[in-house]
Parts: C-alpha cells; sequence; structure tokens
C-alpha cells in the first residue's frame, strides 16, 4: 500500500497535468474556430474555380501549359506532405505520416520527393534520409496566401524542370470537429472530372480561351494549396482540442481513483494505529 505522502504528490501532479490540458483545449477551441471561418469561406471559391477550369480545359490543348501536361512515363513522384508543428493532437501526425511512407514505399523510396509542409513530418522523414526538395516550418500561426503562393511556386517549379513527373498531396480534410478525412488527392498534372452538361459551347471569350487558361491555372494550383493548408490547420486544431478534451477527462478519472486509494490508505494508517493502542494498553493492564 503506497504511502499517504507519495499518494497527495501524485493527487498534486495530475491536478496540475489537468490544468494544463484544460488550458490548451481551450486555445485549440479558439483557434478551430478561427481557422474554421477561413476554411469554410474558401472553400465555395475553390470549388467554383474548379469547375471554371473543368469547362475550360474540355476541348484546350493540354500541351500549351506545362502544368496541363501529362508525362507519358512517370519516373520520379512528388509528395506534398502536410502536417503540423507541434504535437499533442492524438493520431493527426501519425495517420498521414503513415499514409505517405505507404504511398512512398508502393514507387520506391529512391523515386519519391518530398515537399513537407510542418515540423513534424519534415523532422521524420529527414531523420530517415527520404528525399526532400523543401520544407515549410513555424508559419502555421501566421497563415496568409502568400505563403500558399511560395509553396506552389516551388512546387510548379519541380514539375515543369521535370524534377518530378507527377505530385500527389496528402492531408487531412476537415468534415467535422470530430472527424478527419485522410486525404490522398492528385495535384499536378492538374485533371478535373468534366460534366458535359454543363458545359456551354456558345460561350465567346475575350481574350481568347487559352490566354485566359493560361493565366486562370497558376491561380488554381495556388488556391488548392491555400484549401489544404486551411484544411489541415482546422483538422489539426479539431484533433488536438478533442485530444486534450479526452487526456483532462482521464485525468479527473485518475485523481478519483488516487483519493479513493487515499481515503484507503489512510483508512487503513487509522486501523493499525488504533490497534496498535488498544494493544499497548492490554499489555499494561497484563
Amino acid at each position: 500500500m503506497a504511502n499517504l505522502k507519495h499518494i497527495r504528490t501524485q493527487i498534486k501532479s495530475v491536478k496540475s497535468i489537468q490544468q494544463v490540458t484544460k488550458a490548451m483545449k481551450m486555445v485549440a477551441a479558439a483557434k478551430l474556430r478561427k481557422s474554421q471561418d477561413k476554411m469554410e469561406q474558401a472553400r465555395p471559391y475553390a470549388d467554383r474555380l474548379q469547375k471554371l477550369m473543368a469547362n475550360l480545359i474540355n476541348d484546350v490543348d493540354r500541351s500549351i501549359l506545362n502544368l496541363l501536361n501529362k508525362r507519358e512515363t512517370i519516373n520520379n513522384v512528388g509528395f506534398v506532405i502536410v502536417t503540423g508543428d507541434r504535437g499533442l493532437a492524438g493520431s493527426f501526425n501519425s495517420n498521414i505520416i503513415k499514409k505517405a511512407e505507404k504511398q512512398i514505399h508502393s514507387i520506391g523510396k529512391e523515386n519519391a520527393y518530398l515537399f513537407c509542409i510542418g515540423k513534424k513530418g519534415y523532422e521524420y522523414f529527414k531523420k530517415r534520409e527520404y528525399k526532400i526538395i523543401n520544407h515549410y516550418i513555424d508559419f502555421w500561426s501566421d497563415l496568409i496566401f502568400d505563403q500558399a503562393i511560395s509553396i506552389g511556386k516551388d512546387i510548379s517549379n519541380a514539375f515543369i524542370n521535370q524534377k518530378v513527373d507527377k505530385v500527389n498531396v496528402i492531408f487531412n480534410y476537415f468534415k467535422t470537429v470530430g472527424t478527419q478525412q485522410l486525404t490522398y488527392d492528385n495535384l499536378l498534372p492538374l485533371e478535373f472530372e468534366i460534366d458535359n452538361q454543363n458545359i456551354n459551347s456558345d460561350v465567346i471569350f475575350e481574350p481568347s480561351k487559352i490566354d485566359i487558361v493560361k493565366s486562370v491555372v497558376p491561380k488554381y494550383l495556388n488556391t488548392q494549396i491555400w484549401k489544404y493548408l486551411l484544411e489541415s490547420f482546422a483538422s489539426e486544431q479539431a484533433a488536438r482540442m478533442m485530444a486534450m478534451e479526452n487526456a483532462t477527462e482521464n485525468a479527473k478519472e485518475m485523481i478519483n481513483d488516487l483519493k479513493l486509494e487515499f481515503n484507503k490508505a489512510r483508512q487503513t494508517a487509522i486501523t493499525t494505529e488504533m490497534l496498535e493502542i488498544v494493544g499497548g494498553a492490554e499489555a499494561l493492564l497484563n
């Protein structure tokens, strides 16, 4: 049976941890509200732009723009891996890393080139000597569209310069506060599902349709990356909030168990002392 002082120290430690997890939950909830607002504002624009692109390039020669050009032979594949900079978010980062490793090993580690967004993914793959073209860390607290433009420029340059023949992205898609969907998506070359029923062939384009495609494609790429960042950041905050809520509840249960153990130990000590007193009194009488 543990002594009373040791149990009291354990209760104090768990209470301190509970205060920290409760504070982290509140911080994550505040960040989630802001990130969710940005994400929900960006979704309609990204979806509308995607439909616009699908209608524009349905009859355009894809060779006019490198970002649309499909390679006949796929030798090297680029992977954009979006993780967080910090842990304590449940399985948020580990699920992304496991999925990325699985996809990389399917084509061969020597044929994979990585763009690591977030410190957790970068540290993991750097330690295991994967081929990392570029990494991006310490920007989540001040997330702006210019960062998406910078990342998009690096990715498109690697594709245009034939460093990679295809680019895929792995990120968490925000569904609800309690659910984040692990998503594996194609980024380059740009491909779209064409809805022939909504295509209007009587539209007159000014300037030419080709000029419009050349102008819109880079904007679409940057918008997609911006969407990945917003979805991932909102998912991370939701995962951390849920993880900290679970940790707070677990700490509460531990405190209750320790208090019960403390009361049992105290009662045992009191009983022992009473027996010793009674035994001593009987010995004096005899």
